[in-house]
């Protein structure tokens, strides 16, 4: 007989009229399954649709006001902006959050700011930082681009002249970038990602001293108001979650776990009553539960899912890292890390017949759509450190140059562990900006290991826009020269900017920065021109590129709009006469 608290299963047999076929559990709890044969009608609502200058001219206002109020956080002498939401405001500093919370009123402006959105979003996702500087580069490129199909000009030729300026500026920007160069780089770009803070810049350069340039970073709350560094047990998995239907922050698209159990397979599980039993206990633990597996698919998945949405369970699937023989070796390495015990299918360890006590303990885990981050308790050092033993026991053996590689970067993976930033603070504010401002910093970090740095400050941009007229030059369309010309004067929007949220006339600055050399620029923190990389108001090349390239991108598509549709606003029901006398 089943426990009181167990979760009981539901069979995915059903007719159309039937539905799902549920069993209850004796506590009132359901595992519901997706009725797979069961359609759905939906009516679609009227459509407002605009065409030629009026749909250009709404999507340019919805544009305007959203980078508008990202705009005025670009710089060391950037402004905050509080952010209106449940609960207690939030005062923030970042693009691609500010961009996220702001909803227009009028759908067609909204479309339009639902544009930059998406520039700030595919920026934030591809460098980690740059959504203030993509989304007002986007601003720039498509406001100029409206300016002249509106005159006339041909809005695919222009969306190829820009593509081609940028494919050659991407170049360029290759050339001129130079390797980071040791801790006092690291804390320049730290420290300005950041907003000019220097501590956060040595707390970034204290972790990557004590994991290295391929180390992790995990930034979380501590209970305290000190801000520290501390090493742990851990490693990063090259798998992110097989759905976004687990994700538990909806804001940073991510999962994010506390001590949670860790099942790890090779299996497939494909079928839902294979980890029933599992489910079952990990509910009543009140603990999360992430399966490593081979994959999962099918009614397992559909059944996780949905009582994931449904709130029954706390669970994450991800897939097993690697192939072969490698990927038996690493999700050995995870079940060592956490605890658990390896349920081998040749080995005779099948899933169903899992145990609770053969599962692991992870103290933290975060899983993006890329990539898994496990950190341990501390109770496995032991048991990680004889691995790491074996491991190099194996690579002084082997005379294969790829397996030594591998094994390399098996060692490299247990032994670097997980540099946790614990982030204190006086308030639930300051704590929720300041853990904003270290994860911008530690993906502005990882960005420059990645690709290198340029002068910052929009000074790379601005020496940039000298070297479109030679790429000009081998365009032979009128129209391609003229999208040419707008990514040339684009360019210049970002230093303008900073300059004049410091207080000082943005285009003059632009154009005695045009007139210097590449590390030129302005400092807008120290109001004088100098040697950035010198003075380390420096930026990322991979997050100079990514803003160019992803403002380009969404500004092309917007030009060679005609048309825009929207859902027809509801007219709203009249209120109810309010009753006469006093009511009781």
């Amino acid at each position: 007989m089943a426990s009181a608290n167990a979760i009981s299963t539901a069979s995915i047999l059903g007719t159309p009229k039937q539905g799902s076929l549920r069993r209850r559990s004796s506590q009132g709890q359901r595992l519901h399954y997706r009725s797979s044969n069961r359609r759905i009608s939906v009516r679609a609502g009227a459509k407002k649709i605009a065409f030629d200058q009026d749909s250009r001219s709404a999507i340019q206002a919805g544009i305007d006001k959203l980078a508008d109020a990202v705009g005025v956080t670009l710089g060391p002498r950037g402004r905050n902006v509080v952010l209106d939401e449940f609960g207690n405001p939030k005062v923030v500093n970042d693009g691609v959050t500010i961009a996220r919370a702001i909803e227009l009123a009028d759908a067609m402006e909204n479309a339009g700011a639902a544009l930059i959105r998406e520039v700030a979003s595919k920026t934030n996702d591809s460098a980690g930082d740059g959504t203030t500087t993509a989304s007002v580069l986007a601003r720039e490129i498509i406001k100029l681009g409206l300016l002249a199909v509106t005159s006339g000009a041909n809005p695919v030729s222009i969306k190829k002249g820009i593509d081609k300026a940028v494919q050659g500026l991407v170049e360029e920007l290759e050339k001129k970038s130079r390797p980071l160069k040791g801790r006092d780089d690291i804390k320049a770009i730290a420290s300005i990602s950041a907003g000019n803070d220097e501590s956060i810049g040595n707390m970034i350069a204290d972790a990557i001293d004590k994991v290295g340039p391929d180390g992790v970073l995990s930034i979380e709350s501590s209970s305290s108001f000190e801000t520290t560094v501390e090493v742990e047990e851990g490693m990063e998995i090259d798998r992110g979650y097989i759905s976004p239907q687990f994700v538990t922050n909806p804001e940073k698209l991510i999962v994010e776990f506390e001590n949670a159990r860790v099942l790890v397979t090779d299996q497939k599980i494909s079928a839902i009553k294979d980890i029933i039993p599992l489910l079952e206990k990990t509910t009543q633990l009140r603990a999360p539960l992430l399966i490593i597996a081979e994959d999962v698919t099918g009614e397992a998945l559909a059944t996780l899912v949905v009582n994931k949405l449904r709130g029954i369970l706390n669970v994450a699937a991800i897939k097993a890292p690697g192939f072969g023989e490698r990927r038996k070796a690493l999700l050995q390495d995870i079940a060592i890390l956490t605890g658990a015990e390896y349920q081998a299918s040749d080995l005779g360890l099948l899933v169903e017949s899992t145990d609770i006590d053969q599962l692991g303990l992870a103290r933290k885990v975060t899983i993006t759509k890329d990539s898994t981050t496990i950190i341990a308790d501390a109770a496995s050092k032991d048991e990680v450190q004889a691995r790491i033993a074996q491991i190099k026991k194996e690579l002084a053996e082997t005379d294969s140059i790829y397996d030594s590689e591998k094994l390399a970067e098996r060692i490299a993976k247990l032994s670097g562990g997980v540099a946790v930033i614990k982030v204190g603070a006086a308030t639930e504010t300051e704590l929720e900006d300041r853990k904003l401002r270290i994860e911008d910093a530690k993906n502005a970090t990882f960005a420059a290991i990645e690709e290198g740095i340029v002068p910052g400050g929009g000074a790379a941009y601005v020496h940039l826009s000298g070297a479109v007229p030679a790429i000009k030059d081998t365009f032979e369309d009128a129209d391609e020269k003229l999208g040419a010309d707008i990514i040339q004067k684009a360019l210049l929007a970002p230093g303008s900017l900073i300059a004049h949220n410091a207080g000082v006339e943005g285009e003059v600055v632009v154009e005695k920065v045009k007139a210097r050399e590449w590390e030129i620029g302005y400092n807008a923190m120290e109001d004088k021109y100098e040697n950035l990389i010198e003075a380390g108001v420096i930026d990322p090349a991979k997050v100079t590129r990514c803003a160019l390239q992803n403002a380009a991108s969404v500004a092309g598509m917007v030009l060679t709009t005609q048309a825009i549709v929207v859902e027809k606003p509801k007219p709203k029901a009249p209120s109810a006469a309010q009753p006469q006398g006093l009511m009781v």
